[in-house]
């Protein structure tokens, strides 16, 4: 599915698709296009929407009717994608990418990430798991820990919905520590493991299956003073809780995968288990939030103790 329209209608409409459609279905994504192209023009943007079986493509519709109206409803246009190596053709589109100290790369440009100085370099090549660094969302918390690290070396990270492991990854190769990392997805877990042993960090890197903060892995070794959760904004929200009882005094934690229509809710749910925004990025239309915990008494832990992160908000 592709329709061409405007910033806020494509981001909605590629919101609604991931939050209708199980994600192992569909997937979707809005971005902006170059003007002076073909018709486009300044301030168009496509959203696409892509299914593993053929959609109702009237209701597909009557969705995007309901939030753009008759006329953009009638231009959305379906096609069939013609089967090809999906995985190696997203490889060689991928151009190393910088997110402060970190820069994360494709096996093609290996040779350059050796030759990049002081970088940290972190090697990570398409998969059918989420997440290449590429993406806003993972480039923004990249960029989050790097200012995070800046300030004080976290004692207990944990990296929810590690994707294809480039946060934990990246944790690992500056600390030097076990960095407690989880997805529901086996597929990802298993793709997390190949990565970390490509980027020689199988030591402190060992991902597990779970859904959530729940399995007693997590648990056990919490509280954690640092938390990433890329996700979506509906788990995140669903998710506060969990966190925050997995949380101490002054915890930090990194959230990602939104879109700027949801970060009014997912501030909310955190807002509501003490914790305070620190710092926002927005990059391509998605945003990341460093927030910190309060430190209300109830989730006070005798046997631990955070540093102190960022200062305040900018």
């Amino acid at each position: 599915m592709q329709l061409i329209c405007g910033e806020a209608h494509a981001h909605a409409i590629a919101n609604l698709v991931v939050e209708m459609f199980d994600m192992s279905e569909a997937a979707a994504s809005a971005f902006e296009l170059e003007p002076n192209t073909r018709s486009w023009k300044t301030g168009d943007w496509i959203v696409e929407g892509y299914f593993a079986n053929p959609p109702d493509e009237e209701m597909i519709r009557d969705l995007v009717r309901g939030i753009a109206g008759d006329d953009l409803a009638g231009k959305v246009q379906f096609s069939t994608v013609t089967e090809q190596d999906w995985l190696a053709s997203a490889s060689e589109g991928l151009d190393p990418v910088d997110a402060g100290r970190f820069i994360v790369h494709t096996s093609r440009d290996r040779e350059a990430a050796r030759r990049a100085g002081n970088r940290i370099a972190i090697e990570i090549d398409a998969a059918l798991a989420f997440g290449t660094g590429h993406h806003g969302t993972t480039r923004g918390c990249l960029l989050m820990l790097d200012e995070i690290l800046k300030q004080r070396r976290p004692a207990n990270i944990l990296d929810v919905g590690t994707g294809t492991g480039v946060l934990a990854i990246a944790a690992a190769k500056v600390l030097h520590q076990p960095i407690m990392c989880s997805d529901i997805d086996p597929v990802s877990v298993e793709t997390t493991i190949e990565n970390a042993a490509l980027n020689n960090v199988s030591p402190w890197v060992r991902p597990i299956v779970a859904t959530g903060l729940e399995h007693p892995h997590i648990r056990n070794k919490r509280p954690y003073d640092l938390i990433f959760a890329n996700i979506l904004a509906k788990p995140l929200r669903g998710l506060a809780p969990s966190i925050a009882k997995a949380s101490t005094l002054q915890t930090e934690i990194v959230l990602s995968g939104l879109l700027s229509m949801d970060v009014p809710g997912v501030l909310s749910a955190y807002g509501a288990q003490d914790f305070s925004l620190v710092k926002r990025i927005d990059l391509e239309g998605w945003a990341t939030l460093l927030m910190r915990n309060g430190g209300s008494a109830r989730r006070r832990y005798d046997r631990f103790s955070a540093q102190p992160g960022l200062n305040g908000p900018e």
